[in-house]
């Protein structure tokens, strides 16, 4: 079963979780990137995160060069912006178009997910989605069990696949 796993990372908790269940059940893996530098550090980087989330800002990304249609399922993990998934995924949808794929999210936030799940769902409809599962800060929070548990649920969607 061809796997990929597709993520964009802000402050390296999705990307933690996206390469352990890339080498976790063997899948390519490929990163969203901005193309312009943002701010990664104190409250500018909270201010410019908002404001792309509440402005619905589609963010120039680099072009991602993948055949979607070689791949059987695909993992999609984004950290948690406003309540929703990243911006950069506006603009990856936007040029990308999914029907009838097997897709499973996972996202990461300091807290609260609120309704990233149902967004990304209504974004992807048309697709079978195989579940969802979230984790609090990795990089701070035991990151060897959060990497641990998001491999299991990889396995397990992928198990639930066939």
């Amino acid at each position: 079963m061809n796997t990929l796993v597709l993520y964009y990372s802000f402050t390296g908790n999705t990307r933690l979780l996206a390469e352990g269940i890339a080498a976790g059940v063997d899948a390519d893996i490929c990163e969203l990137r901005n193309v312009k530098q943002v701010p990664k550090g104190g409250m500018s980087k909270i201010f410019w995160a908002g404001r792309e989330v509440f402005m619905n800002k589609f963010p120039e990304i680099e072009d991602v060069d993948i055949d979607f249609d070689e791949y059987d399922v695909i993992f999609i993990g984004t950290p948690v912006w406003a309540f929703t998934y990243a911006p950069p995924f506006n603009t990856f949808f936007k040029r990308n178009k999914f029907d009838n794929k097997k897709m499973a999210f996972f996202c990461c936030h300091g807290g609260r997910k609120g309704k990233i799940f149902d967004k990304i769902k209504e974004v992807l409809s048309g697709n079978i989605i195989l579940g969802c599962v979230d984790f609090v800060e990795p990089c701070r929070n035991d990151s060897q069990k959060c990497v641990e548990g998001s491999v299991e649920w990889a396995k397990e969607m992928l198990d639930s696949s066939t």
